[in-house]
Parts: structure tokens; C-alpha cells; sequence
């Protein structure tokens, strides 16, 4: 769907995902669902409220992810 999103998760990602990474893939995702790249001044307000409301629900998501193994590839 979003070509341009990264995978952020291990073993892909190998630290975690900062918040700069998260946010500019959240604004990727509003961006192609949206089909705005950069929304005209009366839609700025609910596209930023849509970026970050996806970039909370990634960092939640992240921060919940069991990856097997992912563990022990760090420690090792």
C-alpha cells in the first residue's frame, strides 16, 4: 500500500524505532489515504490531528510487539 512506510520493528529495524521514524510514517499512511500530500489550510487541522493520532496508535503498537527471537538477538 505505502511503499515509502519502513518496516519498524526487529529484525528489520535493529534499535527501536525513534519518534521521528514513527511520525513521518504515520504521515506517509494520512498522506496516501487522505491523497493529500500537503492538505490546503482549511483541512490542516484534521490531518495533523490524523498524524498524530496514527503515530500514537505505531508507538503503541511497537512498544506491545512480541517478535520471537528478537530478544536474543539483541543480547547476543
Amino acid at each position: 500500500m505505502c511503499r515509502s512506510i519502513k518496516t519498524l520493528r526487529p529484525p528489520v529495524l535493529v534499535e527501536e524505532a525513534t519518534e521521528e521514524e514513527i511520525r513521518a510514517a504515520a504521515l506517509q499512511y494520512v498522506r496516501k489515504v487522505s491523497g493529500f500530500r500537503a492538505p490546503a489550510a482549511h483541512n490542516r487541522e484534521v490531518f495533523d490531528r490524523a498524524v498524530d493520532a496514527v503515530a500514537e496508535a505505531t508507538a503503541d503498537l511497537l512498544a506491545d510487539l512480541e517478535v520471537r527471537g528478537a530478544t536474543a538477538r539483541r543480547a547476543g
